[in-house]
């Protein structure tokens, strides 16, 4: 065996492993139930981990290891439905925890496929809807995609311009949707249409309509040059006249509000995302300092490091507190939308800070794919501002706050 070569003793480090931080004991009450979904889902983390870190390199979406989060039945995201197995809220947020600390991609499926598509039919699909499609999707037979926002409209989606017009007994559908994760696999996609009826008492609102995405007319073109969610095709979807069957309309669609009882549902499930990316950050983080040696011993027993920790460990134990007490809070029945936005607007934020700090702990080590920290830290961007960016979170909850709308 070949000597290493002076100065080239370390050939790698391992710092992808879990550690299991928990320094207030946040999770150390789980009930059995909700431990063994977790364990789930970390089991699917081992086992496709280093999968998707080459997907995220190459910007290719592996379905097939989507697919494995409706096989291991972790697709609930918390919605409750007779035909669906119901996730208490805690198990839900630790899916979504333990998805992300693996991989962003991965995590933004599960909240495309189950938070968004999956939780839109099983709420206002009709009995219809959901008898075709909603064990399809919930164990990800179907690729499902939930298209709101538009090249133009981004925070003021609720000014959407893509039309559904009735046409006898048809829809005709128009317009464009854009950063729509699993619009362009072939699967279904949940448009949402601003009504062109007149006479009728739903002119002008906005409903929900479920589209094939082999419809004439629909196409969906995957964006390019993304940096961040590299492992999971976003699309640029076209609707040119797309007609769908009257009974395309998910019937307890009625107005914008219906969206925003989605996203509301959701934003929870990004503070928990963001949580599970901070997690793999600072673990990261903490390891390479056990491990990497400068000046004659590890980075861990310098102060400046130990400080830097620190923080991190602060940041993330906050982000913990957070999301259980949300948790807790939607078991009880009592969890408000703006609740949810203070954590989102909360733990993105705070992943960003862990991530940077992360990064910059290890060094020019933490710019390698392979070290996880930079992989995370570009996919805390996305998260940072899907679901409703940290400016429009600001809002809501100053209005909350104050009692006055400050919106332009």
């Amino acid at each position: 065996m070949t000597s290493p070569l002076p100065g080239d003793s370390v050939p790698h480090y391992d710092v992808l492993g879990r550690v299991g931080t928990d320094y207030y004991a946040v999770f150390a009450d789980i009930p059995d139930a909700d431990r063994e979904v977790w364990e789930r889902a970390q089991d699917l983390v081992d086992e496709v981990g280093d999968r998707m870190r080459d997907a995220w390199d190459a910007a290719d979406y592996p379905m097939d290891v989507a697919a494995r989060l409706g096989e291991l039945d972790l697709l609930n995201d918390g919605i409750e439905h007779p035909r669906l197995t119901r996730f208490s809220p805690l198990a839900a947020g630790l899916v979504n925890m333990e998805v992300s600390r693996g991989d962003g991609s991965l995590g933004t499926v599960l909240a495309v496929q189950g938070g968004l598509a999956l939780r839109t039919l099983a709420l206002f699909g009709s009995d219809d809807q959901q008898e075709r499609w909603l064990s399809a999707v919930a164990r990800s037979e179907v690729p499902a995609a939930f298209a709101l926002t538009e090249p133009d409209h981004g925070s003021d989606s609720v000014s959407l311009e893509t039309v559904a017009r009735r046409d006898g007994g048809e829809w005709v559908i128009r317009g464009a949707k854009k950063w729509i994760g699993n619009g362009a696999t072939g699967g279904i996609t949940f448009v949402w249409a601003r009504v062109d009826d007149e006479g009728s008492e739903l002119h002008g609102a906005v409903r929900c309509f479920l589209v094939e995405q082999d419809r004439p007319g629909y196409t969906g073109t995957v964006i390019t040059g993304k940096a961040s969610l590299r492992g999971i095709h976003q699309a640029h979807i076209a609707l040119d006249d797309v007609r769908v069957p009257g009974d395309a309309v998910l019937p307890g669609t009625r107005s914008f509000k219906d969206a925003s009882t989605v996203l509301y549902a959701t934003r929870s499930g990004v503070a928990w995302s963001a949580l599970g990316h901070a997690t793999a950050c600072y673990e990261a983080a903490l390891q390479y300092a056990q491990q990497r040696v400068q000046f004659g011993k590890p980075l861990a027993k310098f102060q400046m490091v130990q400080e830097r920790l620190a923080h991190m460990l602060e940041d993330l134990t906050a982000m913990q507190l957070f999301c259980r007490r949300l948790a807790d809070l939607e078991t009880a029945g009592g969890l408000r939308p703006t609740q949810a936005s203070l954590a989102k607007f909360h733990n993105t934020r705070a992943a960003r800070r862990v991530a940077a700090t992360a990064r910059d702990l290890l060094g020019g080590n933490g710019i390698l794919l392979e070290n996880g920290v930079m992989q995370h830290m570009a996919d805390i961007e996305a998260i940072h501002t899907y679901e409703g960016t940290e400016s429009v979170q600001a809002l809501l909850l100053g209005r909350d706050i104050t009692g006055m709308g400050a919106f332009a």
